[in-house]
């Protein structure tokens, strides 16, 4: 039996040589206690990549975005169009209020006013891919562009309903001299 007052990482057991198991065969260059480090196993490559001419990708073998990925990219910017909305659905409740009457007509005027700018926010992206990605070869990240135009379509459709309330034009008129 071992000595029990040697810690456990210092006793050792013999085992008795077992037949059939024996020590197996080394690879060459084998060193018991030493690392190969930087030696590649692979034979290196002697053939060249092929090349591959961007003329011949089509629009098939493009490689495929998420959808999230597109999103992300309209996200970007998308603070110019929210301004813009907020300052002409202001501009738009002072003169629907301003008009005392039945609010649908006004309501179908400005959701109105709300689909053109977004027709106008996709005419700018398809411009935009059209001109920067198709003919500058140039790489969009983001909206921004498309957005500023929206946002500067609404804040004219704002200014456009102030411009039809008899008050604010009257103040305007006072304030300018004329």
């Amino acid at each position: 039996m071992a000595d029990q007052t040697q810690p456990w990482a210092e006793r050792t057991v013999e085992v008795p040589p077992q037949p059939g198991v024996g020590v197996p065969a080394q690879r060459d260059a084998f060193r018991r206690g030493v690392a190969t480090v930087g030696q590649s196993r692979r034979t290196p490559r002697t053939e060249q990549f092929p090349t591959v001419d961007p003329a011949d990708w089509s629009a098939d073998s493009a490689p495929r975005r998420p959808v999230s990925w597109h999103l992300s990219q309209l996200r970007r910017g998308g603070e110019w169009s929210a301004a813009g909305g907020l300052f002409a659905f202001v501009c738009w409740g002072v003169w629907a209020i301003s008009g005392r009457g039945n609010l649908a007509a006004p309501l179908l005027t400005f959701v109105l006013s709300l689909l053109t700018a977004v027709g106008l926010f996709a005419l700018a992206r398809l411009v935009g891919r059209l001109v920067l990605e198709r003919q500058l070869g140039r790489v969009r990240r983001s909206a921004r562009g498309a957005h500023l135009v929206t946002a500067l379509f609404l804040v004219g459709v704002g200014v456009a309903y102030l411009q039809q309330t008899e008050w604010v034009m009257t103040a305007w008129n006072w304030v300018t001299g004329n």
